[in-house]
């Protein structure tokens, strides 16, 4: 299950024997799922070529609608039902939704049906292009992982360079510079000053407005010794974690290339002690001429951008999204007479 539907991309079945033993526990094209254990809140419907499907005993199902369902569904996901489900989700270890608790929703609903279906019209519009956006990115992502793969590893090389890749090790390409000096421990972040980066998933912390120890010499390679991801960073910061490392390019060498060629690094496979000069510099890759550096780099970043504005553009979509909801399913903004005819 996720918010407005169901992953069909990998069903499982129960045995025809089984199924008659619970019956009682399908869930059908008109009906709406809401998850009521684990990951509480979860509403959606399902597809019609899944109609009559069997439903986990962790959601319960919403039957004999009267009003549009859809209209429903999203009236689920707006944000009064989703706050107060948020209120049980801090409940206790294993909160659950009861049923008693799903009934006494109240739900702002206009009388026509024909007002309640254009809003709701609204609303899968909206979801159609964030699902338009969601694949358009994915393949983006995936052009550039091939692409990746052949220009970084010299399989496919770009007009004009015929010259043959030379074996470097990384540690021939990068230097590298503690984050001692750039550490800020136990700070109080502010909205404006200097971001504070750290190591791990988390990128940016909060910033601090302190003017001492904040690393001007970008772009750089942030690596992270605990988990090995490396981020390419183009503006000052200051350092939270002991884990990070700054890798600069030395003479000759193209630092976004070298950041690109790293993604294609399983340095999880290495026998390492978190030691950045000790084992990680000593990996050893086929690099072309700074030129052809330059120009691989360039390509690739060119392809980068296009998903960052594809990125860009999802979020504006989902936050209008979440914005026309909390407008239409209150009442405050109503739909023409016309539109809702």
């Amino acid at each position: 299950m996720r918010q407005g539907g169901v992953d069909t991309s990998d069903l499982r079945f129960v045995p025809e024997d089984v199924a008659p033993s619970i019956r009682a526990y399908r869930i059908f094209k008109d009906d709406i799922f809401i998850s009521v254990a684990g990951t509480l809140g979860i509403v959606g419907r399902i597809p019609a070529e899944i109609d009559g499907a069997n439903l986990t005993e962790n959601a319960d199902r919403i039957t004999s609608i009267t009003c549009d369902v859809d209209y429903l569904m999203y009236s689920l996901l707006g944000e009064s039902i989703q706050n107060e489900i948020d209120s049980i989700r801090t409940v206790g270890a294993q909160p659950k939704l009861a049923l008693g608790r799903i009934k006494q929703f109240e739900i702002p609903i206009p009388k026509a049906r024909a007002e309640q279906k254009r809003i709701a019209q609204v609303f899968r519009d909206a979801d159609d292009l964030i699902a338009t956006l969601e694949r358009l990115i994915a393949k983006k992502h995936a052009i550039k992982q091939g692409m990746m793969q052949q220009l970084l590893t010299g399989r496919t090389r770009l007009p004009g360079f015929t010259a043959p890749w030379q074996p470097a090790r990384l540690g021939e390409l990068l230097a590298y510079e503690q984050p001692g000096r750039y550490l800020v421990s136990n700070a109080d972040y502010t909205d404006t000053g200097t971001p504070v980066l750290t190591a791990g998933k988390t990128f940016l912390l909060g910033r601090t407005p302190e003017r001492h120890g904040i690393f001007t010499n970008v772009p750089v390679i942030i690596f992270d010794d605990f988990t090995t991801a490396s981020k390419y960073v183009d503006f000052p910061f200051k350092a939270k974690s002991s884990a990070m490392k700054m890798l600069s390019a030395r003479p000759g060498v193209s630092l976004r290339y070298v950041f690109e060629r790293m993604q294609l690094i399983d340095f999880a496979a290495v026998d390492h002690k978190r030691r950045w000069i000790a084992e990680f510099s000593k990996i050893e890759i086929l690099t072309p001429c700074e030129d052809e550096q330059v120009a691989i780099a360039g390509v690739l970043e060119d392809a980068e951008t296009e998903i960052a504005f594809l990125a860009r553009r999802l979020e504006k979509t989902r936050a209008i999204k979440t914005g026309m909801m909390q407008q239409l399913l209150t009442g405050r903004t109503r739909l023409s007479v016309e539109a809702a005819s």
